[in-house]
């Protein structure tokens, strides 16, 4: 009797170990965000979307403000969550030396998809963006003939919205130029022809550098 208590003592101690073992590098950074990243979601609300999300009935979870939030999709250095009906965040553990980054992009669909990024330590201790990625600017939206034309493009397009997506495999981050969607057609297409339709930058294992074009 005291042999099987000892060894059920030893499997009970082992057990949060082996859980956390278990876990992917995305889904522990899910986990462990402090509440002031996550504010809609607690731990146990993150652990029954986890749970939705590898059931056959993924409905999610209600979060903080009475809505519910779900994972949509969950790879081992990426997870993906609806918070609501009109925001998802990304959540991107991005190797760097001997420890991680976490790299947060937030989404929000008005008028048409918007994208920010921030990054933190695997702790989640926050990293200035900029030390990480500089967000381009609008002359970096410019093509050769958008150069030309630059005074014409900045007078008919007020503000750009963009897309932030990133792929795990490549260590790319690529931003998908947006604007179109919220301006008209027609008014649209007299610029169209002068701007790039996305950027694509490489993590050098130090930050984001964008590739030639």
């Amino acid at each position: 009797m005291n042999l099987r208590i000892t060894f059920l003592s030893v499997i009970l101690l082992a057990l949060p170990a082996l859980v956390s073992a278990a876990q992917t590098p995305a889904e522990t950074a899910f986990r462990t965000a402090p509440r002031s990243v996550l504010p809609m979601l607690d731990t146990n609300t993150r652990l029954d979307m986890i749970d939705y999300y590898n059931s056959s009935d993924n409905k999610g979870a209600a979060n903080s403000l009475g809505g519910r939030s779900r994972v949509t999709s969950m790879k081992p250095e990426r997870i993906d969550i609806s918070m609501t009906d009109a925001t998802t965040y990304s959540i991107c553990v991005i190797p760097s030396g001997s420890d991680s980054i976490i790299a947060l992009i937030t989404t929000v669909a008005t008028p048409a998809t918007d994208s920010k990024i921030s990054f933190y330590r695997s702790d989640w201790t926050p990293i200035t963006t900029s030390d990480i990625f500089v967000k381009p600017v609008f002359d970096d939206w410019l093509n050769a003939n958008g150069k030309k034309n630059r005074d014409e493009v900045e007078s008919t397009v007020p503000f750009m919205l963009t897309g932030f997506d990133y792929d795990p495999a490549s260590l790319t981050l690529t931003i998908t130029n947006n604007t179109g969607s919220f301006m008209p057609k027609e008014i649209y297409e007299m610029v169209a022809g002068d701007l790039y339709p996305s950027l694509t930058y490489k993590f050098n294992g130090k930050k984001f550098v964008k590739t030639t074009k």
